[in-house]
């Protein structure tokens, strides 16, 4: 299996309302990269937040008083600290200037996805995605309708993870193919049949594409060419592991 990905380059800065499928086309038009059947974009979540208004100017935030008392811990900016608790729902761990919470949509993260960097405000942060399935869903039919071909949408952003040091990209919202391959019931090369095997491939491919996607070369979006998967809607929640399966909460 021959597996390329190519990191796209052209696209403009992001603002709200933009078209974000038309862009990608654009972008890979002008980079003469076709997009094809088969084919999984990878898009950075920051700019599906852009377009989608999720950006939030902190002079707009009143900081409640656990705010103002995380922020005493952290050192972070109480007013951040306000819009990282209403984008939570409820906090995992505290230590230090680590907040660890898990986001209304069910994702264990840091911070909730609450973010600023690459956005042009100093003054303003972004948030994650309200549906991020949703957006990707939207995102593949537009670049469907503009290219003709059925494609896959992931949407990644970057998590840290409790037993490994750095971070990695991974799905927060997928369309157009399983987040997850299921080997269990099938055999290994010598015969053992597997019982537990889930493998996290729209996770994979997320962080297979922040190979090109860095955040500091301005490339938002990848397109990987040749993994072989199943069609079908997709959904990031497959990827969320119920909280009385997770032994780090």
């Amino acid at each position: 299996m021959l597996i390329q990905i190519f990191g796209l380059r052209k696209l403009p800065l992001i603002r709200k309302g933009d078209d974000v499928a038309s862009r990608i086309v654009q972008a890979a038009s002008e980079e003469q990269v076709k997009i094809e059947n088969g084919d999984v974009i990878v898009i950075a979540q920051k700019i599906v937040s852009k377009a989608e208004g999720g950006i939030v100017p902190l002079n707009s935030v009143t900081p409640s008083p656990i705010a103002e008392e995380i922020a005493k811990t952290t050192g972070k900016d109480p007013r951040h600290v306000e819009v990282i608790l209403q984008q939570s729902a409820k906090i995992v761990r505290r230590q230090g200037a680590h907040l660890i919470v898990e986001t209304r949509h069910g994702f264990v993260c840091a911070n909730a996805g609450v973010d600023k960097s690459n956005v042009e405000d100093p003054e303003s942060i972004t948030i994650l995605p309200v549906d991020a399935d949703k957006s990707a869903h939207a995102i593949r039919k537009r670049i469907q309708e503009l290219t003709g071909a059925d494609v896959g949408v992931i949407i990644s952003d970057t998590f840290g993870r409790a037993w490994r040091i750095g971070q990695v990209n991974v799905a927060i919202g997928v369309d157009g193919l399983p987040a997850i391959v299921d080997y269990r019931g099938q055999k290994d090369m010598f015969g053992y049949v597997l019982n537990v095997t889930q493998m996290a491939a729209a996770d994979e491919l997320a962080s297979a594409a922040e190979l090109v996607m860095r955040k500091s070369d301005g490339i938002p979006v990848a397109i990987i060419r040749g993994f072989e998967h199943a069609k079908g809607e997709g959904s990031a929640k497959e990827l969320i592991r119920a909280e009385e399966d997770d032994l780090f909460r």
